[in-house]
């Protein structure tokens, strides 16, 4: 009873042959002593018939099928009367008429119906995976990742690059989240770390002559999880020798062109549209921009001077009392600012929207929401509600500035800090842009950022970070003054946007020995420390490093986009739920004392209250 087709493949052209089918019941009908069998496996559903005059031994098997049976039947292909053809199944031309029918396996009563799409909490979908795994949606994600992971072999290959696997055991570096550990039984106290990304041995193989190297690599970090992130994750690692931002920038477009074309046959543009860093912020609010709608942050500041609106005006001028006393001390902020955003025809937003919108500001420290409503007409517009009376007689002016019409409604943030009201005005904006259905999952919108700060202030710590890590190449205009005006950097730092979110991050990389000791020097990395960390990277930027740079796009959050789906949990075979933990082996776990005595290792347990 081995299958000679699958349940995907019969057509109209296959009636008269004898088939063997192997799968699971899908449903099962009985109708006046005639069984319907829908069989499905992963390739397709294909109705089989046990006629009311077949075998009794067959009939009373197949009354015994429940749903999940697997099975295997053997069986005539025969066309459906007109009447019964179902346009909604690539089968649904033909049925099999059974001859020969044998159950593989029984199931036992299911915790949730195997459909198109499981209606079961995350959690209960999490623990029976394995039956979660059989439903259409995820069988038909699965696909698109085994797909996507070809498509890009694929081109990679072609276009000249070596898949290079990197060591999975590697020594613990800083790289921004915790490591996860690895005890090791031979040498007592020492530990080897799983790698956050490839980064630094990509760098090693550039040093090594392999100019075009990428890797499908499993990466691991020891942070929260939430809708896009896990703490095992795929990325697909590229770095290339003797490129310049351009090149790398060119070749992930051809990456995703074929990518899209091969997988959903969808035609991306020639290049991305490229926004810088700074421009992103003022405009959208945020550096992974949304752009599949039109709205933008637009400047209040002009309209403040002359109104009688203090809490603008002391947003303003706190904020640039705040520049002036950076600037003493060397660095650089942005000062004050008030933002405006416009949603166009929502004057009729109830005031209870308007607080949920304001609540979701406050969570990116906004100290509130002011509003104003758009009336009248185009030649005699009128401001209403909210803060209107502080602009009311300056309604032209506004409306006209901000290109709003009568029904549109304003929305304002103001903060001592322009990065405070940017970021909190452009949260708002991605609000609405998903409460108003303005983020189509069918639409794919690219977005290059560039030209990202090199280096970030901490104030608690009064000291200088890495905006993205110390391996990134700071733009060649600025290396006689890194020192002098760190904030003023920038750097040779790139990420790709798609739909609002995050999808690849690079930089072109620091080979220079002495260059990279100065990045070290201003983030306060101790020579010492840096040593003992990456000495064997700087050792081999001794010995002839070419220029190179890279990018990583993350391979979770892209099919996650290209499936139309908010979380990475829909595309991973086997994910961990939000507080990293594997319901269904329920892992982490517990291991033997006698494991622990050989890692030499004892278990300190965290005291109640702390």
């Amino acid at each position: 009873m081995k299958r000679t087709v699958n349940c995907g493949v019969l057509r109209a052209a296959d009636a008269g042959k004898n088939v063997v089918l192997n799968g699971w019941v899908h449903r099962k009908r009985d109708h006046g002593g005639i069984s319907f069998i829908n069989l499905r496996d992963r390739y397709g559903i294909t109705q089989v018939v046990v006629d009311q005059d077949s075998p009794s031994d067959l009939v009373s098997t197949a009354e015994e099928l429940r749903n999940e049976y697997c099975i295997a039947v053997e069986g005539i292909v025969r066309t459906r009367p007109e009447t019964m053809v179902n346009p909604d199944m690539e089968t649904g031309e033909v049925e099999v008429v059974v001859k020969k029918l044998v159950i593989l396996s029984r199931c036992e009563v299911l915790p949730f119906q195997i459909d198109e799409e499981s209606e079961a909490k995350e959690e209960l979908r999490l623990k029976y995976r394995y039956l979660d795994l059989r439903s259409g949606g995820m069988q038909r994600r699965i696909k698109l990742r085994n797909d996507v992971m070809f498509a890009v072999r694929e081109w990679m290959i072609e276009h000249g690059f070596f898949e290079i696997e990197t060591p999975t055991f590697i020594k613990s570096t800083p790289e921004g989240a915790r490591d996860y550990l690895v005890p090791s039984r031979l040498y007592p106290g020492k530990f080897y770390a799983l790698p956050q990304s490839p980064q630094l041995y990509k760098q090693l193989l550039m040093v090594s002559g392999f100019d075009k190297y990428f890797q499908i690599a499993r990466c691991y970090r020891d942070e929260d999880a939430r809708g896009d992130r896990q703490p095992e994750f795929t990325q697909i690692d590229i770095e290339m020798s003797f490129v310049s931002r351009d090149d790398v920038l060119s070749m992930t477009e051809g990456l995703f062109q074929h990518v899209f074309r091969k997988t959903l046959g969808v035609n991306l543009p020639e290049q991305f549209r490229r926004l810088t860093y700074d421009d992103a912020l003022e405009i959208y609010g945020t550096d992974k921009p949304d752009l599949r709608f039109d709205i933008q942050l637009q400047d209040f500041a002009a309209f403040v001077e002359n109104s009688d609106f203090q809490a603008f005006k002391d947003a303003l001028a706190q904020g640039a009392a705040e520049q002036s006393a950076a600037a003493l001390k060397g660095v650089t902020i942005s000062g004050g600012g008030v933002k405006a955003l416009v949603v166009p025809g929502k004057a009729d937003y109830s005031r209870k929207q308007i607080e949920e919108l304001e609540a979701h500001a406050k969570i990116y420290k906004a100290k509130g929401l002011a509003w104003m409503k758009v009336a009248g007409s185009a030649a005699n517009p009128i401001l209403e509600g909210g803060i209107s009376k502080f602009f009311g007689d300056r309604a032209t002016e506004i409306t006209s500035g901000l290109g709003a019409k009568p029904g549109d409604l304003i929305l304002i943030v103001a903060d001592s800090r322009r990065r405070t009201a940017n970021i909190a005005l452009g949260a708002v904006r991605s609000k609405i842009g998903k409460d108003l259905g303005l983020c189509d999952p069918d639409r794919f919108e690219f977005a290059w950022i560039v030209d990202f700060p090199m280096f970030e202030f901490n104030e608690e710590e009064n000291r200088w970070e890495a905006a993205h890590h110390m391996f990134s190449w700071p733009q060649e205009k600025y290396h006689a003054t890194l020192e002098q005006d760190p904030g003023a950097v920038k750097g040779d730092l790139y990420d790709l946007v798609l739909n609002g979110y995050e999808l690849a991050s690079g930089s072109i990389r620091i080979h220079d020995p002495e260059l990279q000791k100065r990045i070290f020097s201003i983030v306060g990395f101790n020579p010492i420390e840096a040593e003992k960390k990456f000495g064997f990277l700087i050792e081999a930027f001794k010995y002839g490093a070419p220029p190179h740079g890279g990018i990583a796009p993350g391979l979770d959050r892209l099919i996650m986009l290209m499936a139309g789906e908010t979380s990475i949990k829909e595309v991973i075979a086997f994910p961990k739920n939000s507080f990293a933990v594997s319901p269904m082996d329920e892992c982490p776990s517990e291991v033997d004392q006698k494991q622990l005595d050989e890692l030499h290792l004892s278990i300190r347990y965290p005291q109640e209250g702390n």
